[in-house]
Order: C-alpha cells, then sequence, then structure tokens
C-alpha cells in the first residue's frame, strides 16, 4: 500500500512537473515557431496531425490493455497477463496494416478533400503528411505501453518518462529552427522525439515488470472477452476524432479562410489541450483504488467520497484557468501570437466552459470502464461528435472558427448534461448529494475571484508582460484563499494545515 501511494504521489508530481514544463515551453516556444515558418505552414503542420490522428483508432486495444492486465497482475497471474499481451499485438499489427493502407488511399485524394488549399500548401502538406503518417504506423503497436506502465504501477517511470520527451522534443525544435530549418524538420523532430520515448519505455518495462509477451498464445475465449470489451471503446475512440481531431479538416473544407482559420483554431486546441491535461493528469492512477472498491460490497457508496473530493479538485482547477483566461486572456493572447489571433480568445473560452461540469466526472468515466460499462460511455460520446460534425459543418460555413468553437461548445454541453443522467441511473451514483458538495460547494469561491478579477482590470488597465504577470498572482491568490475559507470545511482545513505542518 505504501508503495502504491508512493508511486501516485510522486508520479502526479511528476506528471505536474511535465505538464508545467509542455506549457511553458508552449508559451515560449509557439510564436516563435510562428514567426520561423509562417502562419500557412502552422496552419498546414496543425491540419496534418489532426488528419493523421483521426484514423489511428486503437479500436479499444489500449484501454483493454490497461483494464485486463492491472487485472491479472492484481490476481497475482502474470503468466496470463502475458498471453494476453501476445494477443494483443497481433491484433494491433493487423489493424496496423489496414490503417497504412488507408493512409495511402487518403494521400492521393488530399487534393480533391482540401480544395481551399493552395496548389503550393497541398504540395507542403503532402510532404508533412508523409513524415508524421510514416511515424504513427510505426509507433500505433507501442500504444500498448503506457497501459502496461498503469498496470504494473509504475507512475513515476511514466511520467518520468513524459518529462523527459518534452525537453527532447523542444530542445531538437529549437535547434531544428535555429539551423534554419522549416516544416518538415519540425515534423520529423516529431517523430525521432517519439522514437526516443517508445526506446526508454521498453527499457522500463523490461528491466521492472515480469512482461514478457507470448506471441504464441492463442485463445478464441481470450479473444471474444477482448472484442466484447474493446467494440465500444473503439466506438468512443471514433466519436472522440469527430470533435477536435476532425474541426480542422471541416475549416479546411468550408471555411472561407482556409489555412488561416485552422491557424487561429490550432492555438484554441492547443490551449484547451494544455487545460484538459491538466484537469485530467490524475485521472489513470485510480482505475486499480476503484477496481477495489468494486471488488467490495456497496460500491456506489463506498465511491462518493473519492467521486466528490476528486471532483472538488478538478472542478476548482478548471475554474481556475477558466477564470483566468477569461480575464486576462486577451492580452495574453496579444503578447504571445500576436493580434492577429484574438478571434482564438473566444473560441478558447468557449471551448473550455464545458469541462467545469464533465472533467469533475472522471471518476465516473473511470468507474464505467471498471464496470464494463463502456457501451453507455461510447454512445454518449457517439450523440456528442454527431452533435458537432453536424453543427459545426453549418456554423464553420457561416461563421468561420468562431462557428467551429460554438459548435464544441454546444456538442461538450450535451454530453456534460447526458454524463450526469447516466451517473445517477445507470451507475447508481448520488449525483444530487455530489452537486451540491461539489458544483455549489465550489462554485461561490470562483465568482467571487471573477468579480476581484474584473475590478483589478477595471482599476489597473496595463497590459504589459509584467503587469499579467502580477494579475495572474493576484487571481490565483484569491482563488486559492476564497476556496480555502469558502470552499472547503472547517474539518477539512484543519487537515490540510497538519500536513502542511508535517511537511
Amino acid at each position: 500500500m505504501a508503495s502504491r501511494k508512493k508511486q501516485i504521489a510522486i508520479g502526479s508530481i511528476a506528471s505536474y512537473i511535465s505538464i508545467g514544463l509542455n506549457i511553458l515551453a508552449g508559451l515560449f516556444y509557439t510564436p516563435w515557431m510562428i514567426r520561423q515558418i509562417g502562419d500557412s505552414q502552422y496552419g498546414l503542420y496543425t491540419l496534418a496531425n489532426s488528419l493523421i490522428t483521426l484514423f489511428l483508432i486503437d479500436f479499444g486495444l489500449s484501454a483493454a490493455t490497461a483494464r485486463f492486465v492491472s487485472k491479472y497482475h492484481a490476481e497475482g497471474n502474470d503468466e496470463k497477463a502475458n498471453d494476453f499481451l501476445g494477443v494483443i499485438y497481433k491484433l494491433y499489427i493487423i489493424i496496423d496494416a489496414v490503417i497504412f493502407t488507408v493512409l495511402l488511399v487518403l494521400f492521393f485524394l488530399l487534393e480533391k478533400i482540401y480544395i481551399r488549399l493552395t496548389p503550393e500548401e497541398i504540395a507542403q502538406f503532402k510532404t508533412v503528411y508523409v513524415i508524421a503518417g510514416g511515424f504513427s504506423i510505426i509507433n500505433f503497436p507501442f500504444v500498448t505501453l503506457n497501459g502496461i506502465l498503469t498496470a504494473y504501477e509504475k507512475f513515476i517511470q511514466q511520467k518520468l518518462g513524459d518529462i523527459i520527451y518534452r525537453i527532447l522534443l523542444v530542445g531538437m525544435m529549437c535547434a531544428a529552427l535555429l539551423l534554419g530549418y522549416g516544416l518538415y524538420a519540425l515534423v520529423a523532430v516529431h517523430a525521432i522525439a517519439g522514437l526516443m520515448l517508445i526506446g526508454y519505455k521498453l527499457v522500463v518495462i523490461k528491466m521492472s515488470t515480469p512482461v514478457k509477451v507470448n506471441y504464441k498464445y492463442k485463445d478464441r475465449t481470450l479473444f471474444k472477452d477482448i472484442f466484447k470489451f474493446s467494440i465500444w471503446v473503439t466506438v468512443t475512440a471514433i466519436a472522440s476524432r469527430l470533435v477536435f481531431n476532425i474541426t480542422p479538416t471541416i475549416l479546411g473544407i468550408v471555411a472561407a479562410e482556409g489555412a488561416s482559420a485552422i491557424a487561429v483554431f490550432g492555438v484554441v486546441a492547443t490551449i484547451e489541450g494544455y487545460a484538459y491535461t491538466i484537469t485530467t493528469a490524475i485521472n489513470g492512477m485510480f482505475m486499480p483504488k476503484i477496481s477495489v472498491i468494486y471488488a467490495n460490497p456497496d460500491p456506489e457508496k463506498n465511491i462518493m467520497p473519492l467521486m466528490i473530493n476528486v471532483g472538488r479538485f478538478q472542478f476548482a482547477l478548471n475554474a481556475l484557468i477558466v477564470i483566468g483566461f477569461a480575464l486576462i486572456g486577451q492580452p495574453f493572447l496579444n503578447i504571445w501570437v500576436g493580434s492577429e489571433y484574438g478571434l482564438a480568445y473566444y473560441g478558447i473560452l468557449l471551448t473550455l466552459a464545458p469541462g467545469l461540469f464533465f472533467n469533475s466526472l472522471q471518476i465516473v468515466n473511470t468507474a464505467m470502464m471498471v464496470t464494463n460499462n463502456t457501451k453507455l460511455q461510447a454512445l454518449v460520446n457517439l450523440l456528442t461528435g454527431i452533435v458537432n460534425v453536424s453543427v459545426s459543418f453549418v456554423l464553420s460555413y457561416l461563421y468561420g472558427v468562431i462557428g467551429a468553437c460554438i459548435s464544441i461548445c454546444f456538442a461538450y454541453t450535451v454530453r456534460s448534461v447526458v454524463f450526469h443522467i447516466v451517473g445517477y441511473t445507470k451507475m447508481k451514483f448520488d449525483i444530487i448529494s455530489f452537486i451540491k458538495k461539489c458544483y455549489l460547494r465550489m462554485i461561490g469561491p470562483s465568482v467571487c475571484t471573477l468579480l476581484v478579477g474584473i475590478v483589478v482590470n477595471y482599476l489597473w488597465a496595463n497590459q504589459d508582460l509584467l503587469t499579467l504577470i502580477i494579475k495572474s498572482m493576484i487571481i490565483f491568490l484569491c482563488f486559492i484563499v476564497l476556496n480555502l475559507y469558502l470552499g472547503l470545511s472547517s474539518e477539512e482545513r484543519r487537515y490540510i494545515f497538519k500536513q502542511i505542518k508535517l511537511r
């Protein structure tokens, strides 16, 4: 138990360090990269990554790896885990061959799909597509590595690898731009850093786990179990790509601004991605604990304290991000990427806001996976994707990138509402109590922080970098103090102060 707590604690810290490095690198590196390669090529860079990711669906095998290997390891049956991995890798190789064929066919249709791009942009896009697509095909079978590390609770090693990857990636990309290389080198650097990360994870697994993949193993029953679990996770994976991954393609097809609209959306997606990563950094670490809860009587009642505590933490974190960006986001973007990306401010707020009421439900999400309710997850996410695509084509045509972001906001709001209903009706959680103890308890400090920030902005209108940093500190400190005394109970405050004194 002590070892597990240590892995989770240090792994969480390492995870946030990795996220912090990623965000800092993005803040300093992204605007410089845009200036070095230009808006058009940055749009092509964003488009290529989103298009290829659209087809990299692992058919639920990554989630299946984490779930089944965790189960076998908990049972002390590592031999069964090795047999399972043998089956999984065979399936990955087959799927990889299919994806390669699809990407190859798609390569010859790029001119007909992206009619808004110029002939020069199409030529550049093809080269980027080949480099990124080639790496993706190589990387695809190794998606299982994270699942293996999670199952054996190697959180420290896993997050350390992420930190090393971020440092290597930014270092090599900066070197490439300083040496005068452009768009193609940036994509190649992503591939090289990715291959190095794969090598690191393989070494960690070999040295610190009993994994020895049995490629000779065959079992139709196991195959059926994997298929039953994976089919709905596959639908979820497909549906998730019908939001952020498909939006650059929709903009490339219908938006009059073409590559420039995609470039603005690239900034929106970058900030939203940072926010999502921060608010979901610790989610995967609770699967073993939730599995134990469901192995004992009355799990729906026993999981509520964890659900409320994690939900409040995630809600507060998401609220801090939304409020902070609402107050200083516009001048921040002007300094960061330039005033020509001003529309991204509204797009970012639209895509971040629904996360307040969805990211706080990640324990519900994990519980649905543990209890094999992946069908419900899949149907909700499929509904979200269908709503987004249906609305996005119309709004993107009428309003460009803002229309696309309004569509995402609407689709994500629908998803949040439906997930609360599913949590109450199907999973039998006390959602009413969760809403009272999480949202209603935490929303007061958030609103007060917003009001304080509005007053600070009114009294101090400067928009230089130093002013933004000071304002950020004021907002952060105000948010912490208000949540400490308005959001937490006296008992919770005493516990926190006690933990600080012990250290």
